[in-house]
């Protein structure tokens, strides 16, 4: 083989093995925060790690410290993240050992992901999702000599997730230009194989068509630097997934917190199949000599001990530092373009969506939108993207299988190449599989990358009940949504507002979250004709956090005044109880139109004036976000109050029944606000 890569690579493997033992050296000193490392998993690791080049996209897993020495980067940068220093260039001292994310030019890039238990597949997945897509628009960078493509790394515990199945499903579907590499030790923590796999990752991915496997002795280095470097020539010419299953020895503890004697029985065994001597042998095999070795040996023990006193020295994180990058800033601050156009007609809400959405897409190639059933012979269930796959191909407009978690979680990727995807969920109802992504790998990449990796995405969520949707089709979801920090999301009453809200939401770089009442969309219920719009021009954008003032009153002293604050359909429940009432001189609404970031300016302005308050919400009340709400106003505005701040919600049960009388009872309406403000006004 190769000298120079014989010698990086064991170079490499010294330096990994004189971190672990270092670590273990000073145990109580960096065993504050909880470490993992790559002893016995090394030869794998920087075998594949020294054939990636910086156009390429890498998702290590929380035991790849090798790999990320193999990319370039120092003991030093390593130990910065292990004592979560102020100058860890991972995620400035926000995240543990071993998770990186990195945009330098000169390496391969990683994106941000979570501590990579089988949920960084998706994203992977994405990025090969975003490279293909850029291929097919033409929009890929033509001076590369080597199409890049994406590594995913997986222990092979995590390969039993769904999530993993969802993420080789796409990849095999649609024959995306990636490499799963799955590291085998035989361990969950303290759970073997035996107990919880039927079957290996190889053998797992027979199951895919299209993903092809090799299984290969991960502790020996030039077993897997050439199997990898078949497996790497395949991906770049012929685009198409491969899975490397691994296997490895573990020669260290689970985690820092986890230790290997407290239940291993294997250790000497394990011990048997150390990389190390194996790639120590290769060396004086092809012609290094002894002292050689020890000098390279001798070096990596040397840099590491500095390092380590390096990193030692340096500062911690200041209490400031935890307030930054929550979100990247947005160029969309001011309400721009022309709301109300002269001569142009009014529409329904879906429409002025749909006309968003083919005007971004005319616009810019790197818009695309997917999930089920928005292809072109449906358009979407709503018909919200209705005629766009004909118009942009379906390459740009594609369905999706059911997989709410990948729909969600591949906007990670897909942005980290420069995409802006529109995706959705067919109903609110269905975002539960989501979820995980949403939190754990959407709304946190940008925080814990300590702002090298903001998720450019838009996800759709039709929601609220309508005609008798029943259990599975009706659910209001805002009080989850909400409590998820890290992401930004609008509630809509009309159309104008959801064009404006739209446009502002793709020229955000942050992840955004758009709930579309699907009783409004064609303003079929009794009391929505006012959720139609005249259509804003193509240039209108509409900020996120401004509150919409309707019904602006003044403060008046001789008659009993109050504020509805309110969001989707109840802005129009709002606005048709105060006019039966005819009480629009006495009741101000607040239309919120985003739930984050809130426009509180508007809210308590609005209360302080009128001095009592209402919360309208189609939730259950108890728990909710208009509960919290409510009680935000009332710590707030105590002093101004002459009631207390009340809301109105759903009735508190399970799920919305199917039967329409039943479906009534349970749902706020017209006629129980009414109820409820002149309780209001009469306290």
């Amino acid at each position: 083989m190769n000298k120079d890569i014989l010698k990086k690579g064991f170079s490499k493997l010294c330096t990994a093995k004189a971190m672990a033992e270092l670590y273990e050296a000073n145990f109580k000193q960096v065993s504050k925060y909880v470490h993992a490392t790559s002893r016995g998993h090394e030869a794998i690791q920087i075998a594949l790690g020294m054939q990636l080049l910086p156009q390429d996209y890498a998702f290590p897993y929380y035991r790849d410290d090798a790999m990320l020495l193999s990319f370039g980067l120092e003991p030093y940068d390593l130990m910065l993240q292990l004592l979560a220093k102020k100058d860890d260039p991972f995620s400035g001292g926000r995240t543990y050992y071993s998770h990186p994310s990195l945009k330098d030019d000169d390496k391969p890039k990683i994106p941000h992901q979570s501590s990579a238990t089988g949920m960084q597949a998706i994203p992977a997945t994405g990025v090969a999702m975003g490279m293909q897509y850029k291929e097919l628009q033409d929009l890929d960078d033509k001076t590369l000599k080597d199409a890049p493509f994406v590594v995913c790394s997986l222990g092979d515990a995590s390969v039993t997730e769904g999530e993993i199945a969802e993420a080789f499903q796409m990849a095999a579907l649609k024959q995306m230009p990636i490499l799963y590499l799955v590291q085998d030790n035989g361990w969950d923590i303290s759970a073997n194989a035996e107990e919880t796999r039927a079957q290996n990752a190889f053998e797992y991915a027979q199951g895919f068509h299209g993903l092809d496997a090799i299984s290969i002795d991960g502790a020996n280095f030039i077993e897997s630097y050439d199997a990898v470097e078949k497996v790497i020539e395949t991906i770049r010419t012929e685009r198409r997934p491969f899975l490397v299953h691994a296997k490895v020895p573990l020669l260290n503890h689970h985690t820092s917190g986890v230790r290997m004697e407290w239940y291993r029985d294997d250790l000497d065994e394990a011990r048997s199949r150390d990389p190390y001597p194996v790639l120590k042998q290769q060396l004086a095999d092809n012609g290094f000599s002894q002292e050689e070795i020890d000098d390279i040996e001798r070096l990596a023990i040397s840099k590491v001990q500095s390092d380590f006193e390096k990193a030692l020295q340096t500062e911690d994180p200041k209490p400031e530092d935890l307030f930054t990058h929550d979100f990247a800033p947005t160029p969309i601050s001011e309400e721009k373009g022309e709301r109300t156009p002269e001569g142009a007609d009014k529409v329904i809400m879906v429409d002025c969506a749909l006309f968003a959405v083919e005007e971004l897409m005319r616009k810019h190639k790197e818009c695309l939108l997917y999930g089920q059933d928005v292809g072109g012979r449906l358009g979407g269930v709503f018909r919200e993207a209705a005629t766009l796959a004909q118009k942009f191909g379906d390459d740009r407009v594609f369905n999706t299988p059911i997989q709410e978690a990948f729909i969600v979680g591949s906007t990670v990727g897909m942005s980290a190449v420069g995409l802006k995807p529109i995706v959705e969920v067919q109903f609110a109802d269905y975002i539960w599989p989501g979820l995980n992504q949403l939190f754990t790998e959407v709304s946190r990449s940008c925080y814990l990358s300590n702002g090298k990796w903001p998720v450019s995405m838009i996800l759709r969520v039709p929601i609220g009940a309508y005609g008798s949707g029943g259990p599975y089709h009706s659910s209001s979801v805002e009080s989850v949504i909400t409590n998820i920090r890290g992401i930004k999301i609008a509630y809509p009453s009309n159309g104008a507002d959801l064009k404006g809200l739209m446009k502002a939401a793709y020229y955000d770089p942050n992840p955004v979250v758009i709930l579309e009442h699907k009783g409004l969309y064609w303003s079929k219920v009794p009391g929505t004709l006012t959720a139609t719009s005249v259509e804003p021009s193509e240039d209108y954008v509409l900020p996120f956090g401004k509150a919409w003032v309707l019904q602006e009153i003044w403060k008046q002293e001789d008659v009993e005044t109050c504020t509805i604050v309110t969001y989707g359909m109840g802005v129009h429940w709002a606005y048709n109880a105060s006019g039966e009432l005819g009480m629009r001189d006495q009741i101000e609404i607040i239309d919120l139109r985003t739930l984050y970031p809130l426009d509180e300016d508007a809210i308590m302005n609005s209360v302080k004036k009128t001095g009592k308050c209402l919360v309208v919400t189609e939730e259950p009340s108890n728990n909710s976000f208009a509960r919290a709400l409510s009680g935000k106003i009332q710590e707030e505005c105590f002093r101004y109050l002459d009631a207390p701040v009340m809301t109105i919600g759903s009735e508190n049960m399970p799920a919305i029944p199917l039967n329409s009388t039943l479906e009534q009872t349970m749902i706020p309406s017209t006629e129980k606000v009414k109820a409820k403000i002149e309780v209001l006004l009469n306290y």
